[in-house]
């Protein structure tokens, strides 16, 4: 499954992606098991400069044009979307070069006890966590150096909620197996989904849901973690509630390193806490002024947070269709 580099399976994987590919990307991108060939997979040669974003959207912008096929155009649109905000979060980069290190709120580096080492930080890195989707996510990523955006959200919300790592920790560990690595990508990533920004509202995601839904018949989860196999499918994404867990749990498995339900209700009462303090508001709404997306201006924080102001397009934005 590990992509293999050069111009020319650049150039193959683009024309595949436009001509056959791309026709289930907006439904097929949301599972790791059809977002494997569903998406472009074009993010490591545009990260290492082997193609432009420009010729992509060029390329991409000559399929539209000649509207063959039905179901195409909402596909490719979508997808040309993508390449907007690619550029849209390198700005954000740009702007602001310290988030590979800091807060983009910086009260939110003051949130105590997290953890950047220790028994949880190495059962995640392994993929050991009892968690079973959430385990075959990081062993697909440590395995072939790529995974889809929803399950890369869901590495880092459960990472850095319910098991209270080190965000900046948890970016490092992925950074440095994703083989599309782009730092204008990754930190700005990074921020958004364990609550860094402060702009952001929080994605708290259930890895027992997101494996119900994004693998209903289990075929990614048992795919990545064959100690589950004598696991009925009714109780593989939590087998803790199956009758004869004991055959599997602690001997071939390992129990889950959290109880999901609290570990997520001690997050949100963190954050919670964090967020209602009188001075995290103004920083919010000056953060979003000079970060949010205009189309995503919102009451980001809770009653008392100003609404950020409609601020111009970053020009890396506006001329991001024309590079």
């Amino acid at each position: 499954h590990r992509q293999r580099g050069g111009r020319s399976n650049a150039l193959a994987l683009r024309d595949s992606f436009l001509a056959q590919r791309g026709i289930t990307y907006r439904r097929a991108m949301s599972s790791p098991l059809t977002a494997e060939r569903a998406c472009s997979r074009l993010s490591p040669f545009l990260a290492v400069g082997a193609m432009s974003g420009r010729e992509v959207e060029q390329a991409t912008a000559q399929r539209t044009s000649m509207r063959t096929g039905a179901g195409w155009g909402e596909n490719l649109r979508s997808f040309q979307n993508r390449l907007v905000w690619r550029d849209h979060f390198t700005q954000k980069l740009e702007d602001e070069p310290t988030m590979e290190a800091r807060a983009l709120h910086r009260a939110a580096d003051a949130l105590p006890d997290r953890h950047s080492t220790g028994a949880q930080f190495d059962a995640w890195v392994k993929g050991e966590t009892g968690l079973p989707y959430l385990d075959a996510c990081i062993r697909y990523v440590n395995a072939t150096g790529w995974l889809n955006f929803r399950a890369r959200a869901m590495l880092v919300s459960v990472a850095t909620y319910h098991l209270w790592l080190d965000w900046r920790a948890v970016g490092n560990v992925l950074a440095r197996r994703f083989t599309d690595y782009d730092p204008g990508i990754h930190w700005p990533q990074m921020h958004m989904q364990s609550g860094m920004s402060g702009i952001n509202r929080l994605r708290i995601y259930n890895p027992v849901k997101q494996g119900q839904d994004h693998d209903p018949a289990g075929h990614f989860t048992r795919r990545w973690v064959p100690e589950l196999t004598a696991v009925p499918d009714a109780f593989l994404q939590h087998p803790w509630k199956w009758a004869e867990a004991g055959r599997v749990l602690g001997i071939h498995y390992p129990e889950p390193v959290i109880d999901i339900a609290s570990a997520a209700r001690r997050a949100r009462e963190a954050m919670g806490t964090l967020r209602q303090a009188d001075e995290f508001a103004q920083a919010a709404a000056d953060i979003a002024a000079r970060h949010a997306s205009p189309q995503n201006d919102r009451r980001f924080v809770n009653d008392r947070t100003p609404k950020p102001r409609r601020a111009r397009l970053p020009m890396a934005w506006q001329l991001c269709l024309d590079l």
